[in-house]
């Protein structure tokens, strides 16, 4: 379903929007003010909790896929292409509803993740707090996110959460997160063989997270680590 502001003043706004009526089709994308790409920011926000999850950007294709197939599509302008959301991490946002705002430029779509929305490997990719300058540039810089990532992923393992990715990897068998660290490795490596440093840099993050989450299932510390490199920086 896709529902619209009603102060458009466009008749029919609100209607269930069905893809097997061409004309329903054309009447959605005539209401959409989609920017000289062909892309329209959407906002992806958490059905149940209300929680705003990600931003990101859809254009006509992955509008038409995310409600043909129940699963929520984008597209990616830095790679360029279609962006199936979980289809390399496993981390798919099901798709609820859509609702497009007054002017016809933004998108609001509700989903259910299964697993975390952010690369980080965080629930939402909206964390820093603007107010508390510090802490923003903290996390900008590299340097805190890091082991805010690592309490998460640890938070988890003590405290399991049902619809939690990270902890469906902590619950299952080693193998598993091996194979995902072996996965994501690849990937980086392949990206940064072939020059591509914004895609090497997302499958970093996915790398440093499943990397993460192999560290707590064996008990080990980002400290433990740091003993390692400061021990080896000495030598």
């Amino acid at each position: 379903m896709w529902d619209s502001c009603p102060a458009r003043g466009k008749s029919g706004l609100g209607k269930v929007l069905n893809l097997k009526n061409s004309s329903s089709w054309e009447y959605l994308i005539d209401i959409l003010k989609l920017d000289d790409r062909g892309l329209i920011p959407a906002v992806v926000q958490h059905v149940d909790t209300k929680d705003v999850l990600m931003l990101a950007y859809m254009n006509r294709v992955s509008i038409h896929k995310t409600l043909e197939t129940g699963d929520v599509l984008f597209f990616s302008r830095s790679r360029n292409e279609m962006w199936h959301k979980g289809e390399t991490s496993g981390n798919y946002l099901r798709y609820r509803s859509g609702i497009i705002d007054c002017d016809g430029d933004t998108i609001l779509v509700q989903a259910l993740p299964e697993g975390p929305a952010c690369h980080t490997g965080s629930d939402s990719c909206f964390q820093s707090d603007l107010s508390n300058s510090t802490e923003y540039v903290s996390q900008k810089s590299g340097t805190k996110i890091f082991k805010d990532l690592f309490d998460v992923i640890q938070e988890r393992k003590e405290n399991p959460i049902t619809s939690s990715y990270t902890t469906s990897l902590l619950g299952g068998d080693l193998n598993r997160i091996a194979q995902k660290v072996v996965e994501e490795a690849g990937e980086v490596a392949l990206a940064g063989a072939t020059g591509r440093p914004k895609e090497f840099t997302e499958e970093m993050g996915d790398l440093v997270y499943h990397a993460f989450v192999l560290m707590v299932a064996n008990g080990v510390t980002l400290e433990d680590v740091g003993t390692i490199l400061q021990g080896r920086r000495s030598g």
